[in-house]
């Protein structure tokens, strides 16, 4: 295990009705006048954008409001709220939504208090040092952001999707109410469980030895995915299995499974080409390209791969039965993983997210810009990702 340092200071409200706690949490973490961020108008509709407005009435809190976060959030909306917070004085984001929401909120927030282009933080040129607090109110279990470092924004100038992170950006408080998630529709609900389920993933295939204690973390989280998914999908308002969904994918994403170790994330930053350029739902691109990186990478190393059949997929270890070898029984968990997927609803090819293979060589060229490889537990150069994309799609 390597060293490593974990400051995660979110304080967290679970469970239902948490969100009449808003006011009371802002007033706790010191914010005096809000700008409410949200997408587009589920809020109002499930009457939770009224219920938030009455809780920072009663508090006393003033509020600004920008709507319209689309998924993959857009840099223009980040400008727009950075330039509402400085004209306004707001004092502290409160972002209610989901991933989308709360990335650009961070976005907001880092931007709010910088002098200079709030995108610097996302090409390396600036370091985030101060950031406006965020609080959220999360409406879908996927991203993990109400609760990491971590914000992903689509330039849209460029058609660049790449990340940013600070510890400043933690969320001062997260609401978990699961309730709120259960008027997701069904593909929703499984696109956020993919993109829980490739978080870990990135952690999990990792090349750093005696990682014992992550590994197990890494393997409860996929296993109770694995349960608890097709729950959801049979059932939408199964609140405990929404509950166990949310709470893991918190879990999946404020690195806690991911220190002392070496992460790989090829397979996010291979999709964030397709959802930048294509406006993919970013798990169901992730159900395409996971399954595909783990099948190129096994020919390469596939030691972490036989462990991920044997412990997440409960596949019989073949060499020791003396019925096959350690890359047969790799290549039965990726089938199983991908089994799976299909089974919730998502989408395994280029056709199905509406990809096309003539756009290859310029998505890989966009991934790559200003560097050889991609990810780590395999180093992918420009070929390898070539073929990667290559092998979904359809003949």
């Amino acid at each position: 295990m390597d060293n490593f340092t974990f400051y995660a200071p979110t304080y967290f409200d679970f469970g239902r009705n948490a969100e009449e706690h808003v006011g009371s949490l802002i007033r706790r973490f010191g914010g005096r006048k809000v700008l409410l961020h949200y997408g587009g108008g589920s809020i109002k509709k499930s009457g939770l954008y009224d219920k938030v407005v009455k809780c920072l009435d009663d508090e006393g809190i003033s509020y600004g409001e920008l709507g319209g976060v689309k998924p993959n959030p857009r840099s223009g909306l980040v400008y727009e709220g950075i330039e509402m917070c400085r004209d306004e004085g707001c004092d502290f984001i409160l972002a209610v939504g989901g991933g989308s929401t709360i990335d650009s909120a961070k976005a907001i927030a880092a931007g709010s208090c910088y002098d200079g282009d709030f995108w610097d933080f996302y090409t390396k040129k600036a370091v985030i040092e101060k950031a406006l607090p965020v609080g959220t109110i999360l409406t879908i279990a996927a991203a993990g952001s109400e609760g990491s470092t971590n914000t992903v924004i689509t330039n849209e100038t460029t058609g660049v999707k790449t990340g940013a992170g600070s510890d400043l950006l933690r969320p001062k408080f997260s609401i978990l109410n699961p309730e709120l998630t259960c008027t997701l529709p069904p593909y929703q609900t499984a696109a956020g469980a993919t993109d829980i389920m490739i978080h870990i993933c990135e952690r999990y295939f990792s090349n750093t030895e005696e990682v014992e204690i992550t590994d197990r973390l890494c393997e409860a989280v996929l296993k109770t995915m694995i349960h608890e998914t097709p729950r959801v999908i049979e059932d939408p308002h199964n609140y405990e299995a929404r509950a166990n969904i949310m709470w893991a994918g918190m879990l999946a994403h404020n690195n806690v499974c991911g220190v002392g170790r070496v992460q790989d994330w090829a397979s996010h930053h291979i999709e964030h080409e397709l959802s930048a350029l294509y406006d993919v739902t970013h798990g169901a691109g992730l159900a395409v390209i996971a399954p595909a990186w783990m099948r190129y990478v096994l020919q390469i190393n596939p030691h972490k791969l036989v462990q991920f059949a044997e412990r997440v997929w409960d596949v019989l270890p073949q060499a020791e039965s003396g019925s096959g070898t350690d890359e047969e029984t790799a290549l039965l968990g990726i089938e199983k993983f991908e089994a799976f997927l299909k089974s919730i609803g998502m989408p395994l090819s280029f056709a199905e997210i509406g990809a096309d293979a003539k756009d290859i060589d310029r998505l890989t060229e966009k991934l790559l810009a200003g560097k050889e490889t991609e990810g780590n537990y395999v180093k992918l150069k420009a070929e390898d990702v070539k073929c990667i994309y290559r092998s979904v799609c359809e003949d």
